[in-house]
């Protein structure tokens, strides 16, 4: 009997430094991706396709995903946004980006159309969407993390987390927030509740979870990448990095199809049976 599985998670990762993309395996084996571009925040959308903020251009580059390959020649996705950073695409492709220095959410459609999202925000940082639709956006200097409907009406979802600069979700829908502030990662339980997932960290930057629900984060100025089990186990997963800043998880592909194969003594059968969920 072979069964066909899903190929492993890499994790994607820029560099302040030099403005350069590197990929890890899972195993934590380090391999150049892309260099020159002034990288910064990135993100997958459900395609594979690999977006990154060019911080210093002010453009967005799209890495294409070509049959379960990734491009490391980016094509330009769109410019003149005057300073992008965090990155994050809701479930129909739409691409979301924070400008920190203006205090705006820009949206940019799968086809590349730029319009502001939301305005007059105290330095928007990190972005996340739970399943709902509704966007998440991590205010630096209020200390508040805001909640946006599809529409773009905005409320508060929690206050107090000062120097909250990156969200992400788990897939049970709990949200974290790296809090600079206090070297923590704060957890809202999709149900309700706030607690301390995890501390003693040394300046978070960015968050990405994989497919197992490990959460990683990545400590630019201390060259670092840490993981944290579900559990709330730490490790290091990397170090001695230059200025590791955006993190980004390779999608796991879904198989269409598991096969099985057996042969018998004079005839063969192939049966098919289709996945469905």
């Amino acid at each position: 009997m072979m069964a066909y599985g899903a190929q492993a998670q890499n994790l994607f990762v820029s560099y302040l430094s030099n403005g350069s993309i590197n990929q890890f395996t899972p195993s934590g084996v380090q391999s150049p991706f892309a260099s020159g571009l002034g990288a910064w925040g990135l993100a997958f959308n459900s395609s594979g396709d690999l977006f990154e903020a060019a911080n210093s251009s002010g453009s967005i580059y799209k890495f294409q995903n070509n049959n379960g390959t990734l491009s490391p020649s980016p094509t330009l996705f769109a410019s003149g946004l005057n300073g992008p950073e965090e990155l994050t695409i809701d479930s129909v492709g739409n691409l979301f980006v924070s400008n920190s220095r203006l205090g705006d959410i820009y949206k940019i459609t799968s086809d590349g159309v730029v319009s502001t999202f939301a305005s007059g925000l105290n330095w928007p940082e990190g972005l996340a969407f739970n399943s709902a639709g509704d966007l998440f956006e991590a205010d630096w200097n209020s200390g508040h993390i805001y909640e946006f409907t599809p529409d773009g009406v905005q409320s508060t979802f929690a206050s107090g987390v000062f120097g909250a600069i990156a969200l992400a979700f788990n897939g049970a829908g709990d949200l974290f927030a790296a809090d600079q502030t206090h070297n923590n990662i704060i957890e809202f339980a999709s149900g309700g509740g706030q607690s301390i997932f995890a501390s003693g960290l040394n300046v978070p930057e960015h968050l990405a979870f994989n497919s197992a629900g490990d959460l990683f984060v990545s400590e630019t100025d201390y060259g670092e990448i840490i993981k944290i089990t579900p559990d709330g186990t730490q490790s290091t997963f990397a170090s001695g990095l230059n200025e590791p800043l955006g993190l980004a998880f390779q999608p796991v592909p879904e198989p269409s199809s598991l096969w099985l194969l057996a042969v018998g003594a004079s005839a063969s059968l192939v049966c098919r049976y289709r996945r469905t969920s």
